[in-house]
């Protein structure tokens, strides 16, 4: 039985396919860009440098300093190089870090993003934004740090790195796990989630095998454009602000947070929901959903232990703490003690582990 719901769609021009940055120059145009800032990592620069040649007359600058977690003074240099090179659009080539830097300037300025993503991160399909100031992480939502186009290209995912691939992509995972339980979910966002779950399941395994697997890149980023999209749509909840928390905190590296605490998020929220648990289970089909998370992270070779990508065993109740503080909704209420055992888990390793409510 479908009950009442609200579904948006998000204003959002997406190209996707294979040899699509070619079109980059032309989308630009469609938008009214004349002057064109790139935004990078410093790991990226050289593939920033091409794309602006590629760019001819409207390429003004490159900006290589995007990093995790998109901090404040990161983003008032980005603004600097903005306004010296007069830019009126702002293109980001890479992973979350660099979508966050493009979203955090549309935010302060107005201009104009096409995204071009080289990773599963999925933001570059959110009107949200999540910037850190003294070890904290907040997040903005608002529809004008929505990029107004987005370009799929998977040739630019051929050269990721299967390691870096499977913890992505399960952090795409991640968002449509959350959508199918988000307390603004609909039939809609809820079929993309589902099979986003079941493309990325079925394409990290084979990517794993076969680095340069194209139909699996394929399969991949398109699994990672639905999950975005699920992101963009509806609300999260748990897991996500567990690993903002951790993520701003400790400075953890942002997919690999996800991939460790999932698996365990939702084995907290297991009991209050049924179909969604179901659900996952059928797309990445095994009969337990969050141990199957676990098996899948464990299978790709990714790390499942908070402890091995830099988090100190001493901030364990700190992260309890935090993560009962301004609290995202959540299908089951946070109990932090229930909440503590849950990241003691994730720090150690451990699979994931049912978590009663109290009495």
């Amino acid at each position: 039985m479908i009950g009442s719901f609200t579904f948006e769609n998000l204003p959002c021009r997406v190209v996707f396919g294979s040899g699509t940055l070619a079109t980059a120059k032309a989308e630009i145009e469609r938008l009214g860009g004349k002057r064109v800032l790139v935004l990078t990592t410093p790991q990226q620069e050289a593939q920033g440098k091409r794309l602006g040649e590629a760019l001819g007359p409207l390429y003004a600058g490159l900006f290589p300093g995007a990093t995790m977690h998109t901090p404040v003074d990161v983003t008032a240099r980005a603004l600097t190089a903005m306004k010296a090179c007069d830019a009126d659009c702002v293109v980001s080539l890479g992973g979350g870090s660099t979508t966050g830097l493009g979203k955090a300037l549309a935010l302060r300025t107005g201009v104009n993003q096409l995204c071009i993503p080289t990773t599963y991160a999925g933001s570059e399909m959110t009107p949200i934004v999540g910037q850190t100031e003294n070890g904290l992480k907040t997040t903005v939502r608002d529809v004008a740090v929505l990029p107004e186009t987005v370009i799929y290209d998977v040739d630019l995912t051929l050269t990721l790195p299967t390691s870096l691939a499977a913890t992505s992509g399960i952090n795409a995972i991640a968002h449509a796990v959350e959508a199918l339980y988000a307390r603004d979910a609909n039939p809609v966002t809820s079929l993309m989630a589902e099979e986003g779950i079941r493309a990325l399941g079925r394409a990290l395994p084979a990517i794993a095998a076969k680095g340069d697997d194209r139909e699996a890149r394929t399969e991949a980023l398109y699994g990672a454009w639905l999950c975005g999209v699920c992101l963009g749509t509806v609300g999260m909840a748990l897991h996500h602000k567990l690993c903002h928390t951790l993520g701003g905190t400790f400075d953890l590296p942002h997919a690999e947070t996800h991939t460790i605490v999932l698996p365990h998020a939702l084995a907290y929220n297991a009991p209050a929901v049924p179909d969604a648990m179901t659900r996952i289970s059928r797309a990445i089909g095994t009969a337990d959903a969050s141990q199957g998370l676990y098996e899948l992270a464990k299978r790709l070779g990714a790390k499942l232990a908070l402890r091995d990508i830099g988090m100190p065993e001493n901030g364990i109740d700190k992260a309890a703490d935090l993560a009962v503080t301004n609290a995202y909704w959540n299908p089951r209420p946070l109990e932090r003690n229930a909440i503590r055992d849950l990241i003691a888990r994730a720090w150690a390793g451990e699979p994931p582990g049912a978590t009663k409510a109290a009495a």
